[in-house]
């Protein structure tokens, strides 16, 4: 393992976040406090309990997850885009470092500056509604878990991409909408019967649902089935980044 190129791939990643501090970090962090705003404090206030726990707080995992997707595909997929677009990345597949060292620079990267983003969310929360976490271990293993899988997930939509507008494609038209309709703001258990079953198609759910019993101890869907289905994911990721670079495609056109 070639320790010296993961930590130079890793370093120079973070510096490009900490030289652009206020689009990857301080953005996103307003935009997550004005929904806390919004539907927290303005509309939470009116609302009742959603299984017993005030909306202010009940949103928080949703929206912990709405940043945490979006940004850990974006972070990933404009790091291995940039040198696909510039043309650099056949300097670094001709280096001595092996795939999986450039995996783990870019994808652990992008997936520390998600969680980096995951925990600013966390305690700007406090600012607005109490709350407390039930299983600390189990809600960090989510957050963990997420940020690795879904910025490997970017990973793979960074090499996908010929184009800029390719970049955004799939967190605007996809994930966004799919984290919305994923009970971020709303338990499925008030959707609908026929409704509740069509959300139960949504991968997303399972991510929120498991994240949210973290919080609270309550999920729209066995805690197992949400742990099964992240880590599912993050298998099949690999295995599509695995065939990426056995096969070169994307990668010796």
């Amino acid at each position: 393992m070639n320790l010296h190129a993961i930590r130079a791939i890793y370093r120079f990643e973070m510096a490009r976040t900490f030289r652009t501090l206020m689009e990857s970090i301080v953005s996103p962090v307003l935009s997550t406090s004005l929904y806390f705003i919004v539907f927290g404090a303005a509309i939470g206030g009116r609302m009742g309990d959603v299984d017993g726990v005030s909306y202010g707080a009940f949103i928080i995992p949703g929206l912990i997850m709405l940043s945490l997707l979006s940004e850990s595909i974006s972070n990933a997929s404009f790091g291995i885009y940039m040198p696909k677009w510039a043309g650099t990345i056949y300097e670094l597949l001709s280096a001595p470092v092996s795939a999986m060292e450039i995996v783990i620079g870019y994808v652990g990267a992008a997936a520390t500056k998600s969680l980096m983003l995951g925990t600013l969310i966390l305690l700007t929360a406090r600012f607005f509604v109490p709350y407390e976490i039930q299983h600390p271990f189990w809600m960090l293993c989510f957050l963990v878990l997420t940020a690795l899988t879904f910025s490997l997930f970017g990973f793979i939509i960074g090499l996908w991409a010929d184009s800029f507008q390719r970049l955004q494609l799939v967190p605007l038209m996809i994930i966004t909408p799919l984290t919305f309709l994923g009970g971020a703001f709303y338990s499925i258990s008030m959707l609908p019967p026929l409704w509740q079953k069509v959300a139960l198609f949504n991968p997303v759910v399972y991510l929120i649902s498991g994240f949210r019993w973290s919080f609270f101890g309550i999920s729209d869907v066995n805690v197992g089935i949400s742990a099964a289905a992240i880590l599912g994911f993050l298998l099949l990721c690999l295995g599509v980044v695995y065939w990426i670079f056995r096969t070169g495609w994307k990668l010796k056109q």
